[in-house]
């Protein structure tokens, strides 16, 4: 799928038929996996998302717990699975949006070191082959399929320091899904945007993440 254009420029470069745009429009897809509308993954979102749209970036929504998004793999959908198909009308929503993206960017807490349940099972069902990349020989590389899709960014919140899971742990979310999953299909323009020892931040800090996500999606290029 092409890039999202405005006055003949693409979002990647922002230069077409010699013509130099002054913006450039991105089309963002932001995936919230938290069920509790009060938590501050959802204030990142929201702060996130009022900056890509100030600086004029299109902007789609995926909402896991509001959808109810199932995370579970039956025997049926992973049979579909192998052939490219899903069963699951969501997914093929999701997968459209994913498919029009620019940018995506994941928000979501850190539970147990790892990612939740729904944000893996989204990995699972809606990176299909046939859809999402090709793999020309069994067990070779991959060779991804979104043409348009150039970066992922992932908010993350945690109770854990920032440093201690680094460190301590390997970061194992950000790992799994910045060089196991997008890194694969082509897409290895990523950043992480931390927010740890949350439980323990105080108003001026909450104040000045919330910032600097608004910061970061207002300068996508």
């Amino acid at each position: 799928m092409p890039p999202s254009a405005q006055n003949g420029c693409t979002s990647n470069g922002c230069v077409s038929n010699g013509c130099e745009c002054n913006v450039c429009r991105m089309r963002t897809l932001f995936i919230i996996d938290h069920p509790y509308q009060g938590s501050f993954s959802r204030a990142l979102l929201a702060a996130a998302m009022a900056g890509a749209e100030q600086a004029g970036h299109d902007v789609e929504l995926i909402d896991l717990a509001a959808d109810a998004f199932n995370p579970a793999m039956s025997a049926q959908e992973l049979n579909a699975w192998r052939s490219g198909r899903s069963l699951d009308p969501l997914v093929l929503d999701y997968q459209a949006k994913l498919g029009r993206a620019d940018h995506v960017a994941f928000v979501f807490p850190i539970w147990w070191m790892n990612m939740p349940a729904r944000t893996k099972g989204f990995l699972d069902k809606v990176l299909l082959p046939g859809i999402s990349y090709d793999e020309p020989k069994p067990g070779g590389r991959l060779m991804g399929r979104y043409g348009s899709l150039t970066s992922v960014t992932l908010l993350t919140t945690s109770t854990t320091p920032t440093l201690w899971y680094q460190l301590l742990f390997g970061r194992p979310a950000v790992r799994a899904l910045f060089t196991g999953t997008f890194g694969l299909i082509g897409v290895r323009r990523h950043r992480w945007l931390s927010h740890g020892n949350i439980s323990r931040s105080d108003a001026g800090t909450r104040t000045a993440w919330l910032r600097r996500a608004s910061r970061r999606f207002a300068r996508l290029a």
